[in-house]
């Protein structure tokens, strides 16, 4: 039974909110504020990285 309410919120939910989820997760895990600024970052990169600034213009 649970893996069937797992798959269904899977279908359910969209890409932007599981990624969110993810991401605030990851950010939940941060043990001190300079790991929270680092993974911040980290994710800033990421994000810049799938939509270059260029093809915003």
């Amino acid at each position: 039974m649970f893996l069937l309410s797992r798959i269904f919120l899977f279908l359910t939910k969209s890409a932007d909110q599981r990624d969110r989820e993810r991401d605030d997760a990851y950010l939940a895990e941060a043990t001190d504020i300079y790991d929270l600024e680092y993974r911040m970052k980290k994710l800033d990169q990421r994000v810049a990285g799938r939509h270059p600034s260029w093809m915003s213009n």
